[in-house]
């Protein structure tokens, strides 16, 4: 799975980890708004590292969490989607408007080796200073550049370069920073 390679997600391991951050997650949305530091805990916990003063509101969900690495105070607002079978890197100061989807998985596009529950999955970079607007969903493999702003409802399907403004679907550079 973390080399790229086709897996399968039933494996008894994977299912025991994803398991372990559904627990995880589970507790995260039990607590009241205002513990706030239970939730940061259990945050710390979920993910391989998260810088200070990194918040997600809730909902959230992710496959395994260990997975995700998020610098210095990167901001998830509801509803926010990881799937993290391959590596997420999300640098400092990242904002993630509503409804952001972050898909490092795919399925083959055999049928036949669909039906065989194959998956694969590629990593995800976000560099510093990144604003990703609501219900953008950035697509397995991708890397967006530092000071990058993608507009609300895109679908980044390749790599986004630092310092500009990309918009749309699929999304494209439509100006400088």
């Amino acid at each position: 799975m973390e080399r790229g390679e086709w897996y399968l997600p039933s494996d008894a391991e994977l299912k025991k980890q994803n398991l372990a951050a559904k627990e995880l997650l589970f507790d995260f949305h039990q607590y009241r708004p205002s513990q706030v530091e239970e939730k940061r805990q259990l945050l710390q916990r979920l993910f391989g590292s998260l810088g200070e003063n990194a918040w997600i509101e809730p909902p959230f969900s992710c496959d395994y969490g260990w997975n995700i690495h998020a610098g210095k105070s990167f901001y998830a607002n509801s509803g926010c989607v990881i799937l993290d079978c391959g590596k997420v890197t999300i640098g400092d100061h990242v904002l993630l408007g509503p409804q952001v989807g972050i898909y490092t998985v795919g399925h083959p596009l055999d049928p036949q080796l669909r039906r065989q529950g194959l998956e694969a999955a590629k990593p995800i970079t976000i560099g510093n200073n990144v604003w990703i607007g609501g219900g953008s969903i950035l697509l397995p493999g991708v890397t967006i550049g530092e000071n990058a702003v993608i507009g609300a409802g895109s679908v980044v399907v390749k790599d986004i370069p630092a310092n500009v403004v990309a918009v749309g679907n699929p999304c494209r550079v439509i100006r400088s920073v």
